[in-house]
């Protein structure tokens, strides 16, 4: 009789690191991380670890770019115009952020060395000169794209109102009396947030490139 072969472990991969890594992240942050912790997540020793990653910050870092690859850039490619472009990356963006909000302050420190992460940036940035906008305010279009995607993404403003109404006292907060009910219209107060944002910025792009065209 055949012995019964034993089932095997996973092969230990880049990419299943970095699954890992980011499932850690998103349930319980950045400080939940560690090349102790991720091993036994993982099922093997930590040494085994740096055969793919020689510290915790690089697979921060590796679990960041998978995130910003998580971002559509095919706005910029199908001819599109610039302003919808924009407006269509941005709710990408943000929508990849949202899921992993954890992880947030490691893209914000900028893409630094990261594939996915210059490959936005280059999309972005290649999109918007392609479109006529000179290269120092293409730069400044993605700074201020990326500086308002970021914030919305950090948090929720709605959530941040507890639904007790005692703690808006009419003498002391007199235009909050419905400051208790936010929270549990979180997710259509932060949406609605962030597109009268997104098109109150687009709105103000759109007429400084009119007056590009005039001025050329």
């Amino acid at each position: 009789m055949c012995a019964m072969a034993r089932p095997r472990k996973p092969l230990l991969s880049t990419d299943r690191i970095v699954q890992t890594a980011r499932e850690l992240v998103d349930r319980e942050g950045l400080a939940a991380v560690s090349t102790r912790r991720l091993a036994a997540e993982l099922g093997v020793s930590g040494p085994s670890l740096y055969n793919h990653f020689r510290t915790k910050d690089e697979i921060l870092e590796a679990v960041a770019d998978s995130v910003s690859a998580l971002v559509d850039l095919s706005m910029f490619e199908d001819g599109r115009g610039w302003r919808t472009a924009l407006h269509d990356w941005a709710v990408s963006y943000r929508a990849a952020l949202r899921a992993h909000p954890n992880i947030v302050p490691v893209l914000a420190r900028g893409p630094g060395r990261r594939p996915a992460a210059l490959r936005v940036a280059d999309a972005a940035y290649g999109a918007m000169v392609d479109a006529g906008w000179p290269p120092a305010q293409a730069t400044s279009i993605g700074a201020l794209m990326r500086y308002f995607i970021m914030g919305s993404a950090l948090g929720s403003f709605a959530g941040g109102f507890v639904d007790d109404a005692s703690a808006y006292d009419p003498a002391d907060y007199p235009h909050l009396g419905q400051a208790h009910l936010l929270a549990e219209q979180q997710e259509k107060i932060d949406e609605r947030a962030f597109e009268t944002g997104l098109t109150a910025l687009l709105d103000g792009l759109a007429r400084q490139y009119e007056l590009l065209r005039q001025d050329a």
